[in-house]
């Protein structure tokens, strides 16, 4: 198998789903039409509700949900062999992960751009409201922590991609505050892009100079910038920096996958490793796990993700100008995002497997497997460091990259270049998620204590924003500085699917209310009926085989309770929805409320 194929028949069938089931999903489900105002013109307050251009939108949603999980979730899932994870790809964002992200933005705008848990509680009860609003606020807190995370590794010591990160803040600004005064979005961006790129490329005499030296900082001090920076992103005018820095960050994303895709069709490197490894029943390195369910918890945000529910219930819903361009915005992102899974996943494959598992394995386990390096040490020796044993990912997208691009001639003696410009990258596009994030979980922390306030539940109460902004950078910068995140971060994978089904059963929900045909309902429950028994199944599976297993290395009774009780609450969620899906379908058809006459 050759990459150029998968490449090739992937864009394809992503299209047709886009111009066909998109269009479906647009106009004949969720009957999407501009006769009335979105919030953002609504509720207009020039901070948080801001009537944005669409492909400015799609730039700041994109980039907000495609963080990490495209990028290292299909690396790790190579170790099954690459047709598990392009069929689960490619299934799952077209059936999945696409109605997923649709339905979520055109639920929480018909209810005025409020919070899914905010949505649940209107939709479903006070019950399903509040059990919804609890998940949520658990797994934006691991998320936003577990992210920065793997920020902290990349920039550590890397004045290079420190400097390029953090030029993308000032840059941000200046073209937000030039756009509005201008309204020149084309001029806008040409700037802002052009000054990135002198950012990111004058990273290596930014390296070598004194500037460099005070760029070069520890974990712990980077632990403590983090926090602060998103404080200053979701508390901020949307349109100062959010937007802009997110618009602009997703040309870099998109335009290094083209560069990649163009590679790809000009190199065609062939696909090494297998389709069905030995690991596809359990015991791998990178996952003890089998095939199913842990294909579809490993890769969520390529294919499905609970996470991209808290972008789209709390600051797109926000900015969008018209309804229409919920097709654009939500299903066709989350499109482009499987594309990015894709290729993050041919970066992998197209190396040697003995290489693959030589940096996602420890050396102790890798040893074991009776495999022996190919590739790795002359790529060790190119890029300047030893590859061996990087586990999670990242370095594995890194040097799969970098040895596509210098199979180029041009690019042969780049490796070292290359290899920190996709670090870096990486790293930008993960921020654009924490700084998302940590916006979206002040909605969360104000939808969930202005029950006890009332004054919180106003976005546009300057206090309030600053109180639960600065509470959301506390509680995900505290587990970041002490690293406590790192005992309960196998929990992310399984309570992000729990998310997206949450998402999923209110989705179905608002459409069971507004359908024209209640069979449209299916656009849901089918995706909803694989995903919740797979993490069910999962979370199950993790509780009795490790963590509660006192002979696995993963043992760790708190990871077995904390799962139990979030797979109590998804249970307590579908029982509800259960209820309510049944007394809709007896009783008669329900008149459309206000809200929803706005979609």
């Amino acid at each position: 198998m050759n990459a150029i194929t998968v490449v090739i028949g992937s864009i394809c069938i992503l299209a047709i789903a886009y111009r066909l089931y998109g269009t479906f999903m647009a106009v004949k489900v969720l009957k999407l039409n501009n006769d009335t105002p979105t919030p953002a013109h609504e509720f207009n307050d020039g901070k948080d509700y801001v009537p944005t251009n669409k492909w400015v939108t799609f730039g700041h949603h994109f980039a907000a949900i495609a963080a990490a999980g495209p990028l290292v979730g299909p690396i790790l899932a190579a170790q099954f062999g690459y047709l598990p994870s392009l069929l689960w790809l490619l299934i799952g964002a077209v059936i999945g992960g696409a109605v997923h992200d649709a339905v979520v933005l055109f639920a929480s705008m018909r209810r005025k751009g409020k919070s899914l848990s905010e949505v649940a509680k209107e939709e479903m009860g006070p019950v399903a409201g509040f059990c919804t609003g609890l998940a949520m606020l658990f797994i934006i807190v691991i998320t936003m922590a577990g992210l920065s995370m793997v920020v902290l590794n990349a920039l550590q010591n890397n004045p290079w991609g420190t400097f390029a990160v953090g030029i993308t803040i000032p840059i941000a600004m200046g073209v937000g505050l030039f756009y509005k005064k201008t309204g020149n979005l084309k001029l806008a961006s040409t700037i802002g892009f052009i000054l990135i790129m002198l950012g990111v490329f004058s990273g290596p005499w930014i390296q070598q100079s004194a500037f460099g030296e005070w760029l070069t900082f520890d974990t712990k001090t980077l632990a403590i910038m983090l926090p602060i920076y998103a404080f200053f992103a979701a508390t901020l005018p949307v349109w100062l920096l959010l937007a802009p820095r997110d618009y602009l960050s997703s040309f870099m994303k998109i335009g290094v996958f083209i560069a990649l895709i163009m590679g790809v069709f000009i190199i065609n490197p062939p696909i090494h490793m297998p389709a069905f490894s030995q690991f596809i029943h359990g015991g791998g390195p990178t996952m003890t796990g089998p095939v199913w369910p842990f294909i579809s918890i490993t890769i969520a945000c390529g294919a499905i993700s609970g996470f991209h529910a808290f972008i789209g219930s709390g600051t797109t819903p926000k900015m969008l100008d018209k309804w229409t361009d919920i097709k654009p915005v939500a299903f066709g992102a989350m499109l482009v995002e499987c594309l990015v899974g894709i290729m993050a996943l041919i970066a992998a494959t197209a190396l040697q497997p003995a290489d693959y598992f030589a940096i996602n394995s420890t050396p102790e386990v890798f040893k074991t497997l009776g495999m022996d390096v190919v590739h790795l040490p002359q790529l060790s020796h190119e890029i300047g460091m030893d590859l061996a044993g990087r586990t999670g990912g990242a370095v594995t997208l890194a040097v799969g990259m970098t040895y596509i691009f210098t199979k180029i001639q041009w690019f042969s003696h780049l490796a070292p270049y290359f290899y920190q410009f996709v670090i870096m990258f990486e790293a930008v596009f993960i921020l654009t998620a924490i700084d998302s994030g940590t916006r979206v979980a002040r909605y969360l922390l104000q939808d969930f204590l202005g029950e006890f306030y009332k004054p919180l539940k106003k976005v546009d109460w300057q206090p309030g924003a600053i109180f639960t902004s600065a509470l959301a950078c506390l509680m995900w910068g505290y587990l970041l500085f002490s690293g406590d995140i790192g005992s309960v971060w196998a929990l992310f994978g399984v309570s992000n699917q729990l998310m997206a089904s949450i998402g999923l059963i209110i989705g179905a929900t608002v459409i069971l209310k507004i359908a024209d045909k209640k069979s449209y309902m299916l656009t849901c429950l089918i995706p909803l009926a694989y995903l919740y028994v797979t993490v069910n199944y999962a979370g199950y599976w993790m509780v009795k085989n490790v963590y509660l297993n006192q002979a696995a290395p993963g043992y760790n009774i708190l990871n077995g309770i904390l799962s139990i009780i979030m797979l109590v609450l998804g249970l307590i969620i579908m029982i509800t929805a259960l209820k309510n899906w049944y007394h809709i379908q007896k009783g008669p058809a329900l008149p459309i409320d206000a809200a929803a006459r706005k979609a």
